[in-house]
């Protein structure tokens, strides 16, 4: 695998590679998401789970919710990927913690990037303590909160008003990794993906994992993908038998458009890379992961989760009668997908774009995988059609 990588590095086949997977994705039909009733229910416009994966509300009248259950049944690993809620489907967010024994959210985006609103508030912070959302009789809880440099984590008390049953939910917050972008370092993502895990969170003890970035595709299929692959590496204790490249393509069978860039792809296969020391015996470096994250520093005051009074979660809204505002329910998203996003800002126009930025922290190990790529990005006809391919994984 590390050969594999270092030839795809050198020779600048990331965005090849890339296309190469979203041209050989499968779309399944996706035509409960696109019903009248649910369209205020969806942040994006291109991006909808299949209906044959979707997650189903129990307990409501309308049971649609923007999310998806991945499953990968080897690796024994189930995740709910879904959009950061927005402000009237806080409390459908909720009720599906609830119904689907859910313990942990990894929340992968902050509320406000680049001056817009990319999730609803939908947990309470340390002034208020709790949240309550009528529509679905929920009462959230703040039960403790552990602010490191790059990441938060809180204990919720998710309580049933209608029963007065009460549980914990763990709440796993990366508050520093960009939109279509990737974490600092493989170091720094691996040490919150093990917090994570220690937690035991993603056993099988549990309901799924609820993952959610902004649309619930690129920042969450990154985090489950590399945390699937390592799975499976443990599992088979055989580096080289872990496929990347298909693990990705039967994910994505479960959701539209996992892994947004070229980068997030790359960004993936180095944190398996990295991983794999930990998982064939080295068990230093979940120590230097640790220190090169350098987490007991002082969180930048851009790394603070944003909250703005206008983005809470209105409590009186009940099951997605009030409309989104027309900014989260009516703008597009995808750079891989069906249709064209004409208002993405510099940093998202152009599929396949390297950073430029890339911290050295890429290479935290004397391997040689932290070379940078040299391709440039290029934009090729096949960027632009539209595939029309069977849904194979429904049959």
């Amino acid at each position: 695998m590390e050969q594999e990588f270092e030839d795809i590095d050198s020779e600048g086949r990331w965005h090849k590679l890339y296309l190469e997977i979203r041209n050989q994705s499968h779309e399944c039909s996706y035509k409960v998401a696109k019903y009248p009733e649910n369209r205020n229910r969806n942040r994006y416009r291109d991006v909808s789970p299949f209906d044959h994966s979707r997650v189903k509300l129990k307990s409501t009248d309308n049971d649609y919710i923007n999310a998806s259950l991945v499953m990968m049944e080897e690796a024994q690993r189930s995740y709910i990927l879904t959009q950061g809620p927005l402000r009237n489907t806080c409390g459908h967010f909720w009720l599906m913690i609830w119904e689907q024994r859910t313990k942990a959210i990894i929340m992968l985006n902050r509320v406000i990037e680049k001056g817009s609103e990319k999730c609803a508030q939908y947990w309470p912070m340390s002034e208020e303590r709790e949240m309550a959302f009528r529509d679905t009789r929920f009462l959230v809880t703040l039960l403790s909160e552990d602010t490191k440099s790059y990441y938060t984590t809180r204990v919720l008390e998710l309580q049933n008003m209608n029963t007065g049953e009460k549980r914990e939910i763990y709440h796993f917050h990366y508050t520093t990794w960009p939109d279509f972008g990737v974490p600092e370092s493989p170091a720094s993502f691996l040490n919150f993906l093990y917090k994570v895990r220690e937690s035991k969170a993603l056993s099988v003890d549990h309901g799924p994992a609820v993952v959610h970035c902004s649309a619930g595709i690129g920042r969450s299929g990154t985090f489950s993908l590399v945390d699937t692959c390592l799975v499976l590496m443990d599992k088979r204790k055989d580096p080289s038998s872990v496929d990347i490249k298909n693990i990705l393509l039967n994910m994505r069978k479960y959701r539209m458009g996992l892994i947004q860039t070229p980068d997030q792809l790359r960004f993936s296969y180095l944190a398996v890379l990295e991983g794999a020391k930990y998982i064939m015996g080295d068990p230093s470096v979940q120590t230097r992961w640790r220190e090169l994250s350098m987490e007991d520093q002082e969180p930048l005051s851009e790394s603070r989760p944003a909250t703005q009074p206008q983005t809470r979660c209105p409590t009186e809204w009940c099951n997605g009668s009030q409309r989104a505002n027309q900014l989260e329910g009516g703008s597009d998203y995808r750079q891989d997908g069906k249709v064209p996003a004409p208002s993405l800002n510099k940093e998202q126009e152009v599929e396949g774009s390297t950073t430029h930025k890339r911290r050295r922290e890429d290479s935290i190990s004397k391997s040689g995988t932290g070379k940078t790529s040299q391709s440039k990005p290029r934009t090729s006809d096949s960027d632009k059609k539209r595939k029309s391919l069977g849904c194979i994984c429904c049959t």
